[in-house]
């Protein structure tokens, strides 16, 4: 399944490769992209169960989850 979260305060690259990092280490997570021009984040999961590590981790890293939907 593919979730796309609407962060806030990811201002530049850095910050997009802080995300990727940070969440490729959560057992489950498939891929995932970050673009702080669009403040979205799209993370590939194994299952559901992982969508609530993956907002914790953001909100954890002080990239407040606006919003998240299943994209397709």
């Amino acid at each position: 399944m593919k979730m796309k979260y609407n962060v806030s305060n990811m201002k530049c690259e850095g910050c997009e490769n802080r995300i990727k990092n940070s969440l490729k280490m959560i057992k489950g997570v498939k891929e995932v992209d970050a673009n702080h021009n669009t403040g979205e984040v799209i993370v590939e999961l194994k299952n559901e169960k992982i969508n609530s590590e993956v907002k914790d981790l953001l909100n954890n890293l002080d990239f407040a989850v606006i919003s998240e939907k299943e994209v397709k």
